[in-house]
């Protein structure tokens, strides 16, 4: 559906969905609700920032697919308008933790892809998405592609 804007469900169902699934992943322990990614198919991750305002963790579950050593992600909020809390405050403090399926952890700095980066890091997530161009055209900004870097220790 490129060009168009995709169908979504309706917005209390997508906000619902997200709560559901944080809470099976957070009552799990990370074992349920989180997914590597496979061929043609993007993964689940839990991403562990620092609130901007309230300093407290703050957790989400994203979408990502690996680009050697890092995580892709993309900053949409269930394809709202709003930029999502997560992307927010990892802009304010970039350092965050990651789990994925597995219960392996890693510490990562979450960054913006720009230019020729973003353009071929957008194309692979086209490539796991076909609707991708259709969500991210109801948004009123452009969508940021969001990459996870390994955090050097210190």
């Amino acid at each position: 559906m490129a060009g168009g804007k995709a169908r979504l469900p309706p917005r209390w169902f997508i906000t619902t969905f997200w709560r559901v699934h944080r809470r099976i992943v957070r009552a799990s322990g990370g074992r349920r609700g989180l997914w590597l990614p496979r061929p043609g198919k993007w993964g689940a991750l839990r991403l562990t920032t620092t609130g901007r305002r309230s300093g407290e963790p703050r957790s989400v579950i994203l979408g990502y697919y690996e680009d050697g050593a890092n995580l892709v992600s993309m900053a949409m909020n269930g394809w709202g308008a709003a930029e999502p809390a997560w992307w927010l405050n990892l802009q304010a403090d970039p350092h965050a933790v990651v789990e994925l399926a597995g219960m392996s952890r890693r510490d990562v700095v979450g960054r913006a892809a720009v230019g020729e980066e973003r353009v071929r890091l957008w194309q692979r997530w086209r490539e796991l998405d076909k609707n991708l161009d259709g969500y991210a055209a109801r948004r009123p900004r452009e969508t940021a592609v969001v990459v996870l870097e390994p955090r050097e220790p210190a």
